[in-house]
């Protein structure tokens, strides 16, 4: 008994129906994957991206990605919000209004170890702390024991760091400075500039605006003498044995709703326009100062060569970011929430991934 053959035509169309069997599987396989690709690249403008920040250096590249549209590719509209001292910064946070935020890094962190759903994108502040004085020849810190002092902020940033070098000296805030506390870095200018103190610790532009203040008609003539002192960044290198910049301030996202694209982006051009402010000091200045109330385009002109600006990521800035919180928790553990904070407070793409996997098994 033989075997029937098939035809050549009947071969020819078995293949072809395995084929497409294959084919169909394939696209029934892989047509979500694709889809939920193109959604995520596709992804529809925001009505309006909000940014927050204080009028020093870590927000003047905002009004360079406002002004040149940077965004638009994920924002129909970018708005600039100002906070003008830490506590209008926290209730802005707790509104929820605020999609990025530049923020000090100690209260980003505490802020986190409350509750609060943030992320640290980055530190772009290593420091633009300094003591002005009218005496020409005091070359660190130490060299202000018994002396009045304006300091802005009891209990935050420039408050934070003064006391920290100054028990790094062997000295004792509370006994070995007298310590007039003010409102804001303006505050301790006016006190500056008017003659009613002779010592503050400011930040940038501040410093800047104070000595041209001094420059100008009539005060040149009321209160000439006025220099930049000693800097900050470098009585931490030499107190602490570090190099000298503090990760002092940097961009925290507030909306746990954006997306990666968004918060990518933001990166990208945030780090773009820093460094057009760096290159072009004088033009960021003419355009920043329009923006933002008190801030000349000279002080801020001035300002950004001696201030350290560069935008790191925050998980590349952890080692430093650990050091600074574990002097803050060894001092003062309510400075940055009472704990040091977690892996989950550094933003980083991988950890939306890894949350996107465990929902998926």
């Amino acid at each position: 008994m033989s075997l029937k053959q098939p035809m050549p035509n009947q071969v020819i169309s078995r293949q072809n129906n395995f084929k497409l069997f294959w084919i169909v599987l394939c696209c029934l396989t892989f047509h979500p994957i694709v889809n939920a690709v193109e959604e995520s690249v596709k992804q529809p403008r925001l009505e309006k991206l909000v940014l927050s920040g204080p009028i020093v250096s870590v927000s003047h590249p905002f009004i360079k990605m406002i002004k040149s549209h940077a965004l638009s590719d994920v924002a129909k509209q970018v708005e600039f919000k100002v906070w003008k001292n830490p506590d209008q910064m926290r209730a802005l946070t707790l509104q929820g209004d605020v999609d990025l935020m530049a923020m000090p890094t100690n209260v980003a962190a505490n802020l986190y170890n409350k509750g609060v759903d943030l992320k640290l994108l980055n530190v772009s502040v290593w420091g633009m702390l300094w003591m002005i004085s009218r005496e020409k020849d005091l070359t660190k810190l130490s060299d202000f024991k018994g002396k009045e002092i304006a300091i802005p902020f009891r209990g935050d940033m420039p408050d934070i760091i003064f006391n920290t070098l100054s028990k790094a000296s062997g000295l004792e805030p509370e006994k070995d400075f007298k310590l007039k506390y003010v409102a804001s870095p303006f505050d301790a200018m006016q006190l500056l500039v008017t003659r009613r103190i002779d010592h503050a610790l400011l930040a940038e532009p501040a410093v800047s605006m104070a000595l041209r203040k001094v420059q100008t008609f009539p005060l040149s003539t009321v209160a000439p003498d006025l220099y930049r002192s000693v800097d900050l960044q470098q009585e931490w290198a030499r107190l602490l044995k570090r190099a000298p910049q503090i990760p002092q301030a940097g961009i925290a996202v507030i909306n746990n709703k954006l997306s990666d694209k968004v918060i990518q982006r933001f990166n990208e051009e945030y780090q773009k326009a820093l460094q057009w402010c760096q290159t072009f000091p004088k033009l960021a200045g003419e355009m920043v100062a329009p923006e933002i109330e008190m801030l000349t385009a000279d002080a801020v002109m001035d300002s950004i060569p001696v201030s350290r600006l560069n935008a790191v990521e925050a998980l590349k800035a952890k080692p430093e970011l650990q050091y600074f919180y574990q002097l803050l928790y060894d001092n003062k553990p309510a400075l940055i929430g009472g704990k040091m904070p977690d892996d989950a407070f550094y933003y980083s793409t991988k950890a939306i991934q890894n949350q996107v996997s465990q929902l998926a098994q």
